[in-house]
């Protein structure tokens, strides 16, 4: 009895914050003129490999995939995850130019960098809750930036974005994207 309570407060827990995380990455592409990227953002999250996974590991305050990786030693919900979403850097990482056999980041369509942005910042929002500062994103990206395989331009404009909502706040970075990296008026 006990198990099957964890399960059902595991699988409604875990779609409440996947439907709250999408609902304000949607609102946040939409300020940026994303919208079919607002509307089709982590629909694989709703698929078995995904959503099961997700609602076993469910814990609330953090990504599920962490848990799985702890408990498994790798996150098959996220290697499924990262293969069909390009707002994740890792969708772009990919073997050097040139035969070396040496792993780096591409440089990310500009579409998929502000969804990466928007996604990052909803995630904080979403696991943060009434804590959110628009500093978040910034300090989660920098505690594993070292690892990152990014594309120099790719780096150097998500960490722009960043700095300009840690500093200046949201309306000020999504202005700063819309003009600046979308090219949008």
């Amino acid at each position: 009895m006990g198990e099957k309570k964890r399960s059902r407060s595991g699988w409604w827990g875990h779609l409440k914050t996947v439907c709250r995380h999408k609902h304000l990455v949607m609102r946040h592409c939409f300020r940026l003129g994303l919208y079919r990227q607002g509307l089709t953002h982590d629909l694989s999250k709703f698929s078995p490999a995904e959503f099961f996974v997700g609602a076993r590991y469910f814990q609330g305050n953090r990504s599920p995939n962490d848990a799985e990786r702890q408990d498994k030693g790798c996150s098959y919900a996220w290697l499924h995850h990262k293969g069909r979403n390009r707002h994740h850097l890792e969708y772009w990482i990919d073997y050097a130019p040139g035969g070396d056999h040496r792993m780096c980041g591409m440089k990310m369509p500009v579409r998929y960098l502000a969804e990466m942005f928007c996604d990052r910042v909803a995630a904080s929002k979403t696991y943060r809750g009434a804590a959110y500062t628009d500093r978040d994103p910034w300090d989660y990206y920098m505690k594993s930036r070292d690892h990152y395989l990014l594309h120099p331009e790719t780096r150097a404009q998500l960490e722009q974005m960043l700095t300009i909502l840690k500093d200046q706040g949201e309306d000020a970075a999504f202005r700063w994207i819309r003009e600046n990296v979308l090219g949008k008026k």
